[in-house]
């Protein structure tokens, strides 16, 4: 089950049952293997016999919580956190499950009381910590959340690796830094912003460590003067200091009005803008279209619209060239586009972020869901509108904000219904769209 070969591990916990019927820990393990392999009902079958079993046992009860909410049966999971608290009041862990419930449900008053109960009965569980961030990050409470966002978690591999110490907000004067590599590709563009900051402390040489795909793109970063690829050899030694980009924040004291948001920080590579420029016709409004994020993204199914099918509403908006920035999932819903939205396909033919910008840069509108290109066109300042799920939206739009902090001017946010719901999102997006071709207002009205 740790390495995640679940069809031997099943194989084994089904035998252990068999040796031993009422194995409680053995009937958890087999509904946390069912339930990684897609099979939410007999995963929900395992957990509640082991709570039979051994009412005391706290594992079953926080799996079935998590597998409750994301089930979107809340009532449900709230009640068995509920109930297994009514009898286990110090249970850290299972204040702090039911705070994620509640920061979903967006009560965020009773889920940041829960984190706070959680760390009052156990100090050290840093999950309460790092998910009492997200709230406080929501809520723009900068100081006290980028210190509970450093509970995240360790960095083994890079304490591992070199052979010199993390940066703890050090001077940096004629210093030499490494930047590690952490979380998605739209977290490392949006981090990328303290690349400036950290050279105006004065550091002497910069290295930075990012994803394949972001690497030609990461070459436009001012600042940087080494860079690598996670996949590359990285030296073990030749800097003062290493930090994972998600710290920066942190160390640099980010508070609302000192957002490193001067934009952009990234840029077109001219070659590549003149490769795809012949591709690209000469319209009124050139919009290009991104509808689908990372499938293995915890909360793709929200994030994502169904299909393309979703967006079909904006093809009445006359003298708009639409043109598809998709890339992986969804890739080829571009091929066969919805009747009346006359769309032309690059995303297939794009390689890395360094041509997705290269096209960015010369169209007048992005339209996306929430994911890597909305970073993108934001950091290379490019109108863009980024359509947002209600249930779990990130922390980085804020609560109730239709624009950006982070990406001031450029971008703006269109919003799901309490409850959830893309039609009502498109209806407002096409509605501006009609309303930008006509010149009744701007990109970011």
């Amino acid at each position: 089950m740790a390495s995640g070969e679940w069809a031997l591990a099943e194989q084994q916990f089904r035998q252990a049952l068999k040796l031993k019927s009422e194995f409680s820990e053995a009937w958890t393990n087999l509904g946390y293997v069912r339930c990684k392999v897609g099979d939410a009902n007999e995963a929900e079958q395992c957990y509640r016999k082991a709570m039979t079993l051994s009412a005391h046992l706290e594992e079953p009860h926080l799996l079935l919580g998590v597998l409750l909410m994301n089930l979107r049966r809340f009532t449900e999971s709230e009640q068995s956190y509920r109930d297994y608290l009514k009898q286990h009041p110090e249970s850290a862990a299972a204040w702090s499950n039911l705070g994620v419930l509640l920061a979903c449900l967006k009560r965020e008053p009773e889920a940041e009381q829960c984190y706070r109960t959680a760390l009052a009965h156990d100090p050290s569980f840093k999950k309460a910590s790092f998910s009492l961030s997200y709230i406080l990050l929501r809520q723009e409470r900068f100081e006290e959340a980028w210190r509970c966002l450093e509970d995240r978690w360790l960095y083994p591999v890079f304490e591992q690796h070199f052979r010199f110490g993390r940066w703890g907000g050090e001077p940096l004067d004629g210093k030499s830094v490494i930047i590690g590599f952490e979380a998605g590709h739209g977290d490392m563009i949006f981090y990328g912003r303290y690349v400036a900051a950290l050279k105006a402390q004065g550091v002497r040489n910069l290295a930075l460590i990012c994803h394949p795909g972001l690497k030609r793109l990461f070459e436009t970063l001012d600042g940087v003067d080494t860079l690598y690829s996670y996949t590359e050899s990285v030296p073990v030694s030749g800097w003062d200091y290493w930090t994972p980009p998600m710290s920066l924040p942190y160390y640099f004291q980010t508070r609302p009005d000192t957002i490193p948001a001067t934009v952009p920080y990234l840029h077109a590579e001219p070659g590549l803008v003149e490769k795809w420029k012949a591709e690209l016709p000469r319209a009124a409004l050139r919009v290009g279209l991104v509808w689908k994020g990372s499938a293995s993204f915890e909360n793709d199914d929200q994030r994502s619209l169904s299909s393309l099918n979703d967006l079909a509403p904006l093809g009445a908006v006359q003298g708009v060239h639409f043109v598809s920035l998709q890339k992986g999932q969804g890739e080829a819903d571009a091929l066969q586009p919805p009747a009346g939205l006359i769309l032309q396909d690059l995303g297939s033919r794009v390689t890395d972020f360094a041509d997705t910008a290269a096209i960015i840069q010369q169209l007048d509108l992005v339209i996306t869901v929430d994911t890597a290109v909305a970073h993108l066109a934001g950091a290379m300042g490019i109108p863009c509108w980024v359509l947002l799920p209600d249930f779990k939206t990130d922390w980085r739009w804020a609560k109730e904000r239709s624009d950006s902090l982070w990406y001031p001017k450029h971008m703006r946010l269109f919003r799901q219904p309490p409850g959830g719901g893309w039609s009502p999102v498109v209806s407002s997006v096409l509605d501006a769209l009609s309303a930008l071709k006509s010149g009744r207002n701007s990109l970011t009205d």
